[in-house]
Protein backbone atom coordinates (compact mmCIF):
# COMPACT_ATOMS: atom_id res chain seq x y z
CA UNK A 1 0.00 0.00 0.00
CA UNK A 2 1.12 3.52 0.57
CA UNK A 3 3.18 2.82 3.33
CA UNK A 4 1.25 5.01 6.00
CA UNK A 5 -1.11 1.68 6.89
CA UNK A 6 -1.27 2.17 10.58
CA UNK A 7 -0.15 5.39 10.86
CA UNK A 8 -2.67 8.63 12.05
CA UNK A 9 -4.63 10.15 9.27
CA UNK A 10 -2.45 12.56 7.15
CA UNK A 11 -3.15 14.89 4.61
CA UNK A 12 -1.69 13.81 1.32
CA UNK A 13 -1.95 15.74 -1.93
CA UNK A 14 -1.96 13.46 -5.25
CA UNK A 15 -0.78 14.65 -8.43
CA UNK A 16 -3.55 13.19 -10.79
CA UNK A 17 -3.47 12.83 -14.57
CA UNK A 18 -6.42 11.42 -15.14
CA UNK A 19 -4.39 7.97 -15.74
CA UNK A 20 -5.37 4.74 -14.05
CA UNK A 21 -2.02 4.67 -12.10
CA UNK A 22 -2.28 8.15 -10.24
CA UNK A 23 -6.46 7.20 -9.78
CA UNK A 24 -6.14 4.02 -7.93
CA UNK A 25 -3.05 6.28 -5.59
CA UNK A 26 -5.57 8.39 -4.65
CA UNK A 27 -8.17 5.60 -3.93
CA UNK A 28 -5.89 3.55 -2.01
CA UNK A 29 -4.69 6.60 0.07
CA UNK A 30 -8.63 7.49 0.45
CA UNK A 31 -9.39 3.91 1.71
CA UNK A 32 -6.81 3.84 4.27
CA UNK A 33 -8.20 6.74 5.61
CA UNK A 34 -6.14 9.79 4.80
CA UNK A 35 -7.26 13.33 3.84
CA UNK A 36 -6.85 13.01 0.43
CA UNK A 37 -6.54 16.47 -2.59
CA UNK A 38 -6.13 16.02 -6.04
CA UNK A 39 -4.42 18.27 -7.77
CA UNK A 40 -3.24 18.63 -11.63
CA UNK A 41 -0.71 20.73 -12.99
CA UNK A 42 -1.85 22.05 -16.57
CA UNK A 43 1.21 21.83 -18.45
CA UNK A 44 2.53 24.17 -21.38
CA UNK A 45 1.24 22.93 -24.99
CA UNK A 46 2.48 23.49 -28.73
CA UNK A 47 0.03 26.88 -29.74
CA UNK A 48 -1.50 26.56 -33.77
CA UNK A 49 -1.34 22.69 -33.49
CA UNK A 50 -4.79 22.29 -34.63
CA UNK A 51 -7.96 20.04 -33.61
CA UNK A 52 -6.27 17.27 -33.86
CA UNK A 53 -3.79 18.03 -30.66
CA UNK A 54 -4.40 21.06 -29.54
CA UNK A 55 -3.33 20.38 -25.99
CA UNK A 56 -0.29 18.91 -23.81
CA UNK A 57 -0.97 15.01 -23.60
CA UNK A 58 -0.83 14.93 -19.91
CA UNK A 59 -3.65 17.49 -19.23
CA UNK A 60 -5.93 17.28 -22.43
CA UNK A 61 -9.86 18.75 -21.34
CA UNK A 62 -10.10 14.57 -21.50
CA UNK A 63 -7.77 14.08 -18.96
CA UNK A 64 -9.02 16.60 -16.64
CA UNK A 65 -12.61 16.14 -17.11
CA UNK A 66 -11.39 12.33 -16.36
CA UNK A 67 -9.45 13.33 -12.92
CA UNK A 68 -12.14 15.36 -11.68
CA UNK A 69 -15.05 12.55 -12.55
CA UNK A 70 -11.98 10.13 -10.49
CA UNK A 71 -12.23 12.78 -7.72
CA UNK A 72 -16.24 13.47 -7.39
CA UNK A 73 -16.23 9.05 -7.00
CA UNK A 74 -13.47 9.77 -4.23
CA UNK A 75 -15.25 12.68 -2.45
CA UNK A 76 -12.22 14.46 -2.72
CA UNK A 77 -11.38 18.21 -3.89
CA UNK A 78 -9.57 18.64 -6.76
CA UNK A 79 -7.72 21.60 -7.87
CA UNK A 80 -6.01 22.51 -11.09
CA UNK A 81 -2.27 24.68 -10.94
CA UNK A 82 -1.53 26.62 -14.09
CA UNK A 83 2.30 25.69 -14.89
CA UNK A 84 2.30 26.65 -18.22
CA UNK A 85 4.86 29.34 -17.93
CA UNK A 86 6.92 26.92 -15.88
CA UNK A 87 7.13 24.19 -18.08
CA UNK A 88 7.92 26.47 -20.97
CA UNK A 89 10.81 27.92 -19.58
CA UNK A 90 11.97 25.07 -17.98
CA UNK A 91 11.76 21.72 -19.60
CA UNK A 92 10.80 22.69 -23.50
CA UNK A 93 13.59 24.94 -23.38
CA UNK A 94 16.17 22.32 -22.03
CA UNK A 95 14.91 20.09 -24.45
CA UNK A 96 15.78 22.59 -27.50
CA UNK A 97 19.02 23.67 -25.34
CA UNK A 98 19.81 19.97 -25.27
CA UNK A 99 19.60 19.36 -28.48
CA UNK A 100 21.73 22.19 -29.59
CA UNK A 101 24.25 20.93 -27.47
CA UNK A 102 24.29 17.74 -29.91
CA UNK A 103 22.67 15.78 -26.68
CA UNK A 104 19.63 13.50 -27.28
CA UNK A 105 17.98 14.32 -23.37
CA UNK A 106 15.70 13.07 -21.31
CA UNK A 107 12.94 15.14 -20.44
CA UNK A 108 11.15 13.10 -18.07
CA UNK A 109 13.89 12.95 -15.37
CA UNK A 110 14.00 17.01 -15.71
CA UNK A 111 10.80 17.25 -15.08
CA UNK A 112 10.88 15.18 -12.01
CA UNK A 113 13.85 17.01 -11.19
CA UNK A 114 12.25 20.89 -11.68
CA UNK A 115 8.85 20.52 -11.45
CA UNK A 116 7.08 17.64 -9.94
CA UNK A 117 9.62 16.53 -6.96
CA UNK A 118 10.36 20.36 -6.76
CA UNK A 119 7.69 23.04 -7.93
CA UNK A 120 4.80 20.25 -7.31
CA UNK A 121 6.04 19.35 -4.03
CA UNK A 122 6.31 22.38 -2.61
CA UNK A 123 2.77 23.02 -3.69
CA UNK A 124 1.64 20.42 -1.67
CA UNK A 125 3.64 21.33 1.11
CA UNK A 126 2.10 24.81 0.96
CA UNK A 127 -1.51 23.25 1.38
CA UNK A 128 -0.14 22.04 4.65
CA UNK A 129 0.02 18.54 3.35
CA UNK A 130 2.44 15.59 5.15
CA UNK A 131 2.99 14.12 1.55
CA UNK A 132 2.81 14.56 -1.85
CA UNK A 133 1.90 10.98 -3.71
CA UNK A 134 2.14 10.12 -7.34
CA UNK A 135 1.21 7.30 -9.27
CA UNK A 136 4.42 6.06 -10.14
CA UNK A 137 5.77 2.58 -10.53
CA UNK A 138 8.38 2.39 -7.49
CA UNK A 139 9.23 2.14 -3.70
CA UNK A 140 10.22 3.98 -0.71
CA UNK A 141 11.63 2.34 2.44
CA UNK A 142 13.49 3.87 5.77
CA UNK A 143 16.07 1.45 6.38
CA UNK A 144 16.45 2.82 9.66
CA UNK A 145 19.07 5.55 8.36
CA UNK A 146 17.83 6.94 5.37
CA UNK A 147 15.69 6.80 2.84
CA UNK A 148 15.78 4.53 0.18
CA UNK A 149 14.34 4.18 -3.65
CA UNK A 150 13.61 0.52 -4.95
CA UNK A 151 12.65 -0.39 -7.78
CA UNK A 152 8.69 -1.09 -8.56
CA UNK A 153 7.37 -4.34 -7.97
CA UNK A 154 6.39 -4.75 -11.49
CA UNK A 155 9.95 -4.88 -13.26
CA UNK A 156 8.07 -4.23 -16.65
CA UNK A 157 6.58 -0.81 -15.64
CA UNK A 158 9.65 0.14 -13.14
CA UNK A 159 10.06 4.10 -13.25
CA UNK A 160 12.80 4.38 -11.12
CA UNK A 161 15.04 5.38 -13.48
CA UNK A 162 13.33 8.63 -14.17
CA UNK A 163 13.14 9.18 -10.01
CA UNK A 164 16.94 9.25 -9.83
CA UNK A 165 16.57 12.66 -8.95
CA UNK A 166 15.50 13.11 -5.75
CA UNK A 167 17.42 13.15 -2.04
CA UNK A 168 16.50 12.46 1.53
CA UNK A 169 14.44 15.85 1.74
CA UNK A 170 12.35 14.57 -1.29
CA UNK A 171 12.02 11.07 -0.78
CA UNK A 172 10.84 11.74 3.21
CA UNK A 173 7.58 13.63 1.38
CA UNK A 174 6.98 11.91 -1.16
CA UNK A 175 4.67 8.22 -1.70
CA UNK A 176 3.81 5.94 -4.53
CA UNK A 177 0.87 4.25 -3.48
CA UNK A 178 1.22 1.31 -6.45
CA UNK A 179 4.72 0.71 -6.29
CA UNK A 180 3.85 -2.35 -4.51
CA UNK A 181 1.51 -4.14 -7.28
CA UNK A 182 1.25 -4.97 -10.29
CA UNK A 183 -0.09 -3.21 -13.75
CA UNK A 184 -2.94 -5.83 -14.19
CA UNK A 185 -3.62 -5.64 -10.06
CA UNK A 186 -3.80 -1.80 -11.32
CA UNK A 187 -6.55 -1.84 -13.20
CA UNK A 188 -8.06 -4.60 -11.07
CA UNK A 189 -8.07 -2.18 -7.77
CA UNK A 190 -9.67 0.65 -10.49
CA UNK A 191 -12.31 -1.80 -11.27
CA UNK A 192 -13.08 -2.82 -7.29
CA UNK A 193 -12.96 1.24 -6.52
CA UNK A 194 -15.49 2.17 -9.32
CA UNK A 195 -13.31 4.52 -11.38
CA UNK A 196 -14.50 5.28 -14.65
CA UNK A 197 -10.64 5.27 -15.60
CA UNK A 198 -10.25 1.28 -15.48
CA UNK A 199 -9.81 0.40 -19.17
CA UNK A 200 -8.40 3.67 -20.23
CA UNK A 201 -4.69 3.24 -22.33
CA UNK A 202 -1.47 4.85 -21.71
CA UNK A 203 0.08 7.72 -23.42
CA UNK A 204 3.98 7.38 -24.03
CA UNK A 205 5.12 10.23 -26.09
CA UNK A 206 6.72 13.16 -24.64
CA UNK A 207 3.63 14.98 -23.26
CA UNK A 208 4.23 18.42 -24.42
CA UNK A 209 4.77 17.29 -28.48
CA UNK A 210 1.54 18.22 -29.97
CA UNK A 211 1.80 15.47 -32.59
CA UNK A 212 4.53 13.01 -30.73
CA UNK A 213 7.13 13.81 -33.75
CA UNK A 214 9.95 14.69 -31.94
CA UNK A 215 11.99 15.77 -35.34
CA UNK A 216 9.04 17.91 -36.78
CA UNK A 217 9.04 19.96 -33.17
CA UNK A 218 12.54 20.85 -33.43
CA UNK A 219 12.08 22.01 -37.08
CA UNK A 220 9.49 24.18 -35.85
CA UNK A 221 10.90 25.24 -32.62
CA UNK A 222 14.50 24.74 -33.07
CA UNK A 223 15.64 26.06 -37.22
CA UNK A 224 18.93 26.81 -36.28
CA UNK A 225 18.93 22.98 -35.85
CA UNK A 226 18.24 21.99 -39.56
CA UNK A 227 21.62 23.33 -40.96
CA UNK A 228 22.63 20.25 -43.34
CA UNK A 229 26.25 19.11 -42.96
CA UNK A 230 28.69 16.85 -43.71
CA UNK A 231 28.68 12.81 -42.69
CA UNK A 232 32.03 11.24 -41.51
CA UNK A 233 33.86 8.40 -41.07
CA UNK A 234 35.80 7.59 -37.99
CA UNK A 235 39.04 8.65 -40.31
CA UNK A 236 37.26 12.22 -40.92
CA UNK A 237 36.61 11.06 -44.77
CA UNK A 238 33.15 12.83 -45.96
CA UNK A 239 30.87 9.96 -47.03
CA UNK A 240 27.58 12.19 -47.41
CA UNK A 241 25.38 15.37 -46.39
CA UNK A 242 23.13 15.07 -42.81
CA UNK A 243 19.99 17.38 -43.01
CA UNK A 244 20.67 18.40 -39.61
CA UNK A 245 22.34 16.31 -36.29
CA UNK A 246 18.77 16.66 -34.43
CA UNK A 247 17.42 14.60 -36.88
CA UNK A 248 19.64 11.72 -35.96
CA UNK A 249 19.93 9.46 -33.18
CA UNK A 250 23.19 7.01 -31.34
CA UNK A 251 22.75 3.95 -33.15
CA UNK A 252 20.73 4.56 -36.05
CA UNK A 253 21.52 3.18 -39.05
CA UNK A 254 18.34 3.20 -41.57
CA UNK A 255 17.96 6.73 -43.01
CA UNK A 256 21.41 7.83 -43.32
CA UNK A 257 21.52 8.64 -47.65
CA UNK A 258 25.01 6.57 -47.85
CA UNK A 259 26.29 3.12 -49.04
CA UNK A 260 29.06 1.35 -47.74
CA UNK A 261 30.40 -2.32 -48.24
CA UNK A 262 29.09 -2.68 -44.51
CA UNK A 263 26.23 -1.27 -42.75
CA UNK A 264 26.58 1.96 -41.28
CA UNK A 265 25.52 3.50 -37.47
CA UNK A 266 25.38 6.60 -36.27
CA UNK A 267 28.42 6.40 -33.63
CA UNK A 268 28.40 10.44 -31.99
CA UNK A 269 27.54 13.55 -33.43
CA UNK A 270 30.11 16.50 -33.73
CA UNK A 271 27.83 19.69 -33.03
CA UNK A 272 31.11 22.23 -32.90
CA UNK A 273 31.86 20.97 -36.66
CA UNK A 274 28.11 20.11 -37.28
CA UNK A 275 29.24 16.78 -38.45
CA UNK A 276 27.82 13.26 -37.75
CA UNK A 277 30.46 10.74 -37.42
CA UNK A 278 29.23 6.97 -38.61
CA UNK A 279 31.40 4.07 -38.16
CA UNK A 280 30.60 -0.19 -37.82
CA UNK A 281 28.36 -1.58 -35.78
CA UNK A 282 31.54 -3.44 -34.01
CA UNK A 283 32.69 0.73 -33.29
CA UNK A 284 29.41 1.10 -31.13
CA UNK A 285 30.54 -0.35 -28.34
CA UNK A 286 32.26 1.52 -25.45
CA UNK A 287 33.14 0.07 -22.25
CA UNK A 288 32.83 3.58 -20.36
CA UNK A 289 31.68 6.83 -19.53
CA UNK A 290 31.48 9.77 -17.33
CA UNK A 291 28.36 11.17 -16.08
CA UNK A 292 27.57 14.79 -14.47
CA UNK A 293 24.92 16.30 -12.79
CA UNK A 294 24.91 13.55 -10.20
CA UNK A 295 22.54 13.09 -7.78
CA UNK A 296 23.36 10.17 -5.31
CA UNK A 297 19.75 9.76 -3.37
CA UNK A 298 21.59 9.02 0.32
CA UNK A 299 22.55 12.51 -0.19
CA UNK A 300 26.48 11.92 -0.69
CA UNK A 301 28.43 9.52 -2.72
CA UNK A 302 30.28 6.40 -1.71
CA UNK A 303 33.71 7.05 -0.51
CA UNK A 304 35.17 5.18 -3.02
CA UNK A 305 34.26 3.16 -5.92
CA UNK A 306 31.35 0.62 -5.84
CA UNK A 307 29.83 -2.17 -7.59
CA UNK A 308 26.72 -1.46 -9.74
CA UNK A 309 24.38 -2.16 -12.05
CA UNK A 310 23.76 0.90 -14.40
CA UNK A 311 21.05 1.41 -16.83
CA UNK A 312 21.75 3.92 -19.73
CA UNK A 313 18.00 3.97 -21.03
CA UNK A 314 14.69 4.07 -19.34
CA UNK A 315 14.40 0.67 -20.96
CA UNK A 316 17.80 -0.69 -21.23
CA UNK A 317 19.31 -3.78 -19.56
CA UNK A 318 21.21 -2.87 -16.13
CA UNK A 319 25.05 -3.43 -16.68
CA UNK A 320 27.29 -4.61 -14.18
CA UNK A 321 29.88 -1.95 -14.02
CA UNK A 322 32.30 0.32 -11.17
CA UNK A 323 31.17 3.68 -10.88
CA UNK A 324 33.56 5.94 -9.70
CA UNK A 325 32.82 9.26 -7.92
CA UNK A 326 34.84 12.04 -9.24
CA UNK A 327 35.26 15.83 -8.46
CA UNK A 328 32.34 18.15 -9.53
CA UNK A 329 29.08 16.36 -8.98
CA UNK A 330 30.74 13.81 -11.32
CA UNK A 331 31.22 10.20 -11.80
CA UNK A 332 33.58 7.78 -14.68
CA UNK A 333 32.07 4.27 -15.47
CA UNK A 334 33.48 1.34 -16.02
CA UNK A 335 31.37 -1.62 -18.10
CA UNK A 336 32.06 -5.05 -17.61
CA UNK A 337 30.60 -5.59 -21.15
CA UNK A 338 30.82 -3.25 -24.19
CA UNK A 339 27.96 -1.38 -24.08
CA UNK A 340 25.74 -0.23 -27.59
CA UNK A 341 24.09 2.81 -27.66
CA UNK A 342 25.71 5.52 -24.82
CA UNK A 343 24.29 8.61 -25.60
CA UNK A 344 24.90 12.27 -24.05
CA UNK A 345 21.79 13.47 -22.50
CA UNK A 346 20.34 10.68 -21.39
CA UNK A 347 20.52 9.14 -17.69
CA UNK A 348 23.01 6.84 -16.31
CA UNK A 349 21.04 5.33 -13.17
CA UNK A 350 22.93 3.04 -10.82
CA UNK A 351 21.31 0.13 -8.90
CA UNK A 352 22.62 -2.54 -6.83
CA UNK A 353 19.44 -5.09 -7.19
CA UNK A 354 16.23 -3.55 -6.50
CA UNK A 355 18.46 -0.57 -4.89
CA UNK A 356 18.39 2.81 -6.93
CA UNK A 357 21.63 4.47 -5.53
CA UNK A 358 21.14 7.90 -7.90
CA UNK A 359 22.40 8.85 -11.57
CA UNK A 360 23.84 11.58 -13.91
CA UNK A 361 23.33 12.52 -17.18
CA UNK A 362 25.73 11.11 -19.75
CA UNK A 363 28.75 13.37 -20.78
CA UNK A 364 30.60 13.49 -24.59
CA UNK A 365 33.72 11.71 -23.23
CA UNK A 366 35.47 10.86 -25.88
CA UNK A 367 38.48 8.51 -26.49
CA UNK A 368 41.56 9.72 -28.25
CA UNK A 369 41.00 8.29 -31.43
CA UNK A 370 36.62 10.17 -31.23
CA UNK A 371 38.93 13.44 -30.74
CA UNK A 372 37.38 16.21 -33.14
CA UNK A 373 38.07 14.90 -36.82
CA UNK A 374 39.86 16.75 -39.30
CA UNK A 375 37.38 16.54 -42.46
CA UNK A 376 38.77 15.01 -45.54
CA UNK A 377 37.38 15.53 -49.02
CA UNK A 378 37.26 12.38 -51.00
CA UNK A 379 38.91 12.92 -54.28
CA UNK A 380 37.38 13.34 -57.66
CA UNK A 381 37.34 10.88 -59.96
Amino acid sequence: MSGLNGKARKRVVVAMSGGVDSSVAAALLKHEGHEVIGLMMRLWSEPGMGAAAPHNRCCTPDQMADARRVADKLDIPFYVLDTQDYFRQTIVQFFLDEHRRGRTPNPCIECNRKIRFDYLLNQALALDADYLATGHYARIRHNGQVYQLLKGLDEAKDQSYVLHVMGQSELSRVLFPIGEYEKAQVRQLAAEFGLPVASKGESQDLCFLGDGDYRRFLRDYAVDLAHPGPILNQDGLVLGQHEGLSNYTIGQRKGLGIAAPEPLFVLRKDPQNNALIVGTKAALGRSELTAHTVNWMADAPPPGPIAAEVKIRYKARPIPATVTPLDSGRVHVQFAEYVNGITAGQGAVFYQGDLCLGGGLIAETLTQSEAPLEVQLPEQS
